[in-house]
């Protein structure tokens, strides 16, 4: 068994522990992805400090308030059991880059990638990289990540209109398992953000806000 399988099932004992003992464990840390080729990776930056709060409150975590930077090709990515990436522009990963991005995702981390608009081109053929012999799929409504705490019968809240298109979320799944969801034309991460950013209506907030916890929560329970 190498290191990095090791890592992620000391860290799933201690999610799985009991509550009273839960308490008392080290405070869980988010990473948001920082990746070459000029695209935004820094975009929304009130998103995750507040889905943290959210996922503390309702979900009974103990995360850090602040997702803490880190690069896709740095080794610090495994610290992490959960990162987020999100962007409206260029992505590029070095061969380098895309095969410690696998190895973190196969030895039991998971990425959310969250189309901020725009990123949707660029994504898909970097994500190849990382898994030539693999296609994204769209998980059906029955998925399990739609039904955790909040339950979604239809699938993802659509959050802001671009397009007209219905939001999808699609996923990568290795030897069985879901490693990556990638939420498409539904801008999650901006309904995530301070009211004051987009405006956006509360029950909107609250349904990104919601849906980004099952995605948390199913990441944290689905090794």
């Amino acid at each position: 068994m190498n290191h990095e399988k090791i890592v992620w099932i000391v860290w799933l004992l201690c999610f799985t522990l009991a509550p009273g003992l839960r308490a008392q464990k080290a405070t869980l840390r988010l990473g948001k992805l920082k990746y070459n080729g000029g695209g935004d990776w820094y975009a929304n930056k009130t998103s995750l400090p507040n889905l943290i709060q959210f996922c503390n409150r309702n979900l009974g975590l103990n995360l850090a308030p602040e997702a803490e930077i880190v690069e896709v090709g740095s080794p610090d990515i495994f610290a992490y059991p959960f990162i987020h990436m999100t962007g409206h522009g260029n992505v590029v990963f070095s061969e380098a880059e895309a095969e410690n991005l696998r190895r973190y995702l196969i030895s039991g981390g998971f990425l959310h990638i969250d189309d901020n608009y725009g990123l949707d081109k660029f994504i898909r053929p970097e994500m190849k990289k990382v898994f030539p012999e693999l296609e994204w799929v769209e998980l059906p409504f029955s998925h399990p990540i739609y039904h955790q705490k909040f339950d979604f019968p239809n699938g993802l809240p659509k959050i802001h209109e671009h397009d007209g298109k219905p939001p999808q979320g699609f996923g990568i799944v290795y030897e069985g398992r879901l490693v990556c969801f990638y939420s498409y034309e539904c801008d999650l991460g901006n309904g995530w953000e301070d009211p004051s950013v987009h405006g956006d209506p509360e029950p909107v907030r609250q349904k990104a806000l919601q849906m980004g916890a099952n995605i948390l929560s199913y990441a944290f329970t689905s090794y």
